[in-house]
């Protein structure tokens, strides 16, 4: 641990290493900004964690991840409420600069599992020595002394804020009460249902993007990209757009041309005035059609199946899809000859700032990247294209820019999740399935295109590639399906490929998800009680279980309407969705009721997890129903939500629940838990609803 006094503030923190003078990469506090710390003391810590009381009764820590909407800030502020016994209210979680060390991933449903520990610990200690000032300013025994709302209370009902304790407290080494933190029988904040502690800068406006930010001179900025994927720029008759009013500058850069202007208006009608002359990218040949056949022929055999059993087959195919975030990807740059400023929403800071600093040629010691809330994300601002590019354009014009992406630019120019072909085969001999193959083939995200260098990609090598095929990190085995094996291969293609909200598992589960039920139909089961009958773990048994009871499974509905079911267990937790869907109209069919019940061990927020449950439903209805991207001559075709037919309104489910089931278990991952139960669940009811057994999707696409 370290502790450190500066003016008023008791700062603790855990960084990286282990030395006697400083906590490098942490960025400096509050309070050492105005003056050097005169104590500091270091121990081992991935996380970093910076923890501040100052003077003004604020409880500050700087958080190693990045909120995107999905309430972290939130769940760690209840971290440090539950052990300082500190107000919510009081609890202040800005974000950390990308430092030099340490862990600054916000990715893989991790940051709740990677901080519960840490931000515990921290804010105990913190509790600990403020406890101890307290007694020795009272001379009274620590351990006769509470503590609640911010404050120590003595048994004769003084009381002194963890404010006015903090400079007394930053000098205690051992404290006379124990630094441990608390049981979890002893939670009150912790476990609650809580609402976001930003929710009201959210609706009001006050909570600042990356769009919001006023940087001194940085002008709207706006790009024109090849109407392919991996078009280069061959010529640009720019001189109709210089005499525009309000255009400051046109530049090139490698993912096309960009121009400056005093606003996006502007900027946008400057840069339909550039009359640009394009080379195709090097996919300008392939669609759709070519691509699927492709991934076809890389899925690798699923080999013999045990004799004298019988088969249940599938061949299963999904679509590329956008991760298509609300907010737009914006970046501010501010690159000067010796040093760079960057602000922008990123889940990877670090990586980002060695990429931008290799990007615009300067040591990463000399660029800052200020890590800003984004609006959404879901896997997306893993990549820092927006702000490499925002760099390198600022470098170019020699001035501040701020970087704005259109909905057209990401959807067609940004990351997508790789579109896979899957082929899974179930053997099944005396009632029982005794083998489970899956192979599949995806388009690989490690091929990077060509004008892609402003994306944070290399040179292209060629063109399209097959990969011989390698052992699949199949999750079958959640059931006991005797032998379960799985191999994968891959067709490399010259686009911008990225990891999309579950990865992998959002396609690989759901295809084996409808093959399970469609085991269950042939062996003539119920697909709920044929579940519960083969599954591995107890606490997914439960999950259904309780999606079963809460969702009355097998109630009676009219023709055209059905039930589905599917499960997931990843990251340490596990979920299970029930779908009811209206499907009378096949092309046009409705989720009408959505319940899912999910395990994840401690839940520090379940509003909070309500929350990501839900939204999970809504990725699941869909990517399953309506919402791909099409590949025409090397060109994404979709450009809008108008054509990316992610679900609105109209399209979400009626009714929707969601179950936490108790445990006092260390916190599971949650974010990307959903994905696949929900989309194998609508599947599987749109399949019994409509009788068939889709194949393609999205379905209707």
């Amino acid at each position: 641990m370290v502790y450190s006094l500066a003016a008023s503030t008791l700062t603790l923190a855990a960084p990286v290493g282990c030395d006697t003078s400083s906590a490098e990469g942490v960025e400096p506090t509050a309070a050492e900004a105005h003056g050097p710390s005169r104590v500091l003391v270091t121990g081992a810590d991935e996380e970093m964690l910076v923890l501040e009381v100052t003077a003004a009764n604020k409880v500050v820590l700087r958080l190693p991840r990045v909120e995107v909407g999905q309430g972290i800030t939130t769940a760690v502020a209840m971290m440090i409420a539950e052990e300082l016994d500190a107000r919510l209210v009081d609890v202040d979680i800005p974000l950390a600069e990308a430092r030099t060390k340490g862990n600054q991933y916000t990715g893989g449903s991790s940051s709740v599992r990677s901080l519960y520990g840490p931000a515990r610990a921290l804010a105990a200690t913190a509790r600990a020595r403020l406890v101890t000032a307290a007694a020795r300013r009272w001379h009274l025994p620590a351990r006769s002394l509470r503590t609640r709302d911010t404050m120590v209370v003595a048994p004769d009902g003084r009381t002194a804020t963890f404010g006015s304790l903090t400079a007394a407290a930053a000098r205690i080494h051992r404290p006379d009460v124990s630094s441990r933190p608390k049981p979890a029988s002893k939670h009150r904040v912790i476990g609650r249902p809580t609402g976001r502690i930003d929710a009201r800068d959210i609706v009001t406006g006050r909570a600042k993007y990356a769009g919001d930010l006023e940087v001194a001179g940085a002008k709207p900025t706006v790009m024109a990209r090849p109407p392919t994927l991996g078009g280069r720029l061959v010529s640009v008759d720019d001189r109709a757009a210089r005499a525009m009013p309000g255009v400051h500058a046109v530049v090139k850069v490698a993912g096309g041309v960009a121009v400056v202007a005093e606003s996006f208006h502007h900027a946008f009608k400057a840069r339909d005035a550039l009359r640009i002359t394009w080379r195709p990218g090097l996919l300008a040949s392939l669609s759709d059609a070519a691509i699927r056949s492709r991934l076809r022929a890389a899925v690798p055999s699923v080999g013999a199946p045990p004799r004298g059993s019988a088969q249940v087959e599938g061949e299963f195919e999904f679509a590329f899809v956008s991760h298509a975030p609300m907010e737009v990807l914006t970046a501010v740059a501010d690159v000067r000859a010796d040093r760079a400023e960057i602000w922008f929403s990123s889940q990877t800071p670090m990586d980002a700032r060695e990429s931008i600093a290799s990007a615009i040629g300067l040591p990463k010691s000399k660029v800052r990247v200020h890590v800003v809330r984004g609006g959404g994300s879901f896997g997306r601002r893993l990549n820092h294209d927006a702000a490499i590019e925002a760099a390198l354009i600022s470098k170019a014009a020699r001035r501040p820019v701020k970087l704005m992406w259109s909905r057209g630019d990401d959807i067609r120019h940004g990351r997508m999740r790789g579109a896979s072909h899957h082929r899974i085969r179930a053997s099944h001999a005396w009632g029982r399935v005794v083998a489970f193959s899956h192979a599949m083939a995806s388009v690989s995200e490690s091929y990077e295109g060509q004008g892609l260098a402003a994306q944070g990609g290399v040179a292209v090598r060629g063109g399209v590639t097959t990969v011989a095929a390698g052992p699949l990190p199949s999750d079958s085995g959640l059931y006991n399906f005797g032998c379960v094996s799985g191999s994968s291969g891959s067709v490399e293609l010259a686009m911008p490929l990225g990891a999309w909200r579950s990865v992998d598992s959002g396609t690989m589960r759901t295809a084996e998800e409808i093959v399970v039920d469609e085991v269950a139909a042939e062996l003539g089961k119920d697909p709920v009680a044929f579940r519960r009958g083969t599954l591995r773990n107890k606490a997914v048994k439960a999950v259904l279980d309780k999606v079963a009871a809460a969702g009355n499974w097998g109630r009676p509905l009219p023709s055209g309407q059905a039930q589905g079911v599917a499960v997931h267990e990843e990251y340490g937790s596990c979920v299970a969705c029930l779908v009811e869907i209206d499907a009378t109209d096949p092309k046009n069919p409705r989720v009408t009721k959505v319940v899912m019940a999910a395990d994840v061990g401690t839940a520090v927020n379940p509003r909070g997890l309500e929350a990501q449950l839900m939204g999970t439903a809504v990725d699941g209805i869909s990517t399953v129903l309506r919402a791909g991207l099409h590949i025409d001559r090397g060109a994404v075709r979709e450009g809008s939500f108008a054509d990316f037919r992610y679900a609105r309104q109209q399209h979400s489910p009626l009714r929707f629940e969601a179950h936490i089931m108790p445990s006092r278990r260390e916190p599971g991952g949650a974010g990307e838990l959903g994905v696949p139960a929900a989309a194998g669940a609508v599947a599987n009811a749109y399949a019994r609803a409509t009788r068939t057994r889709p194949r393609r999707f999205p379905i209707n696409f």
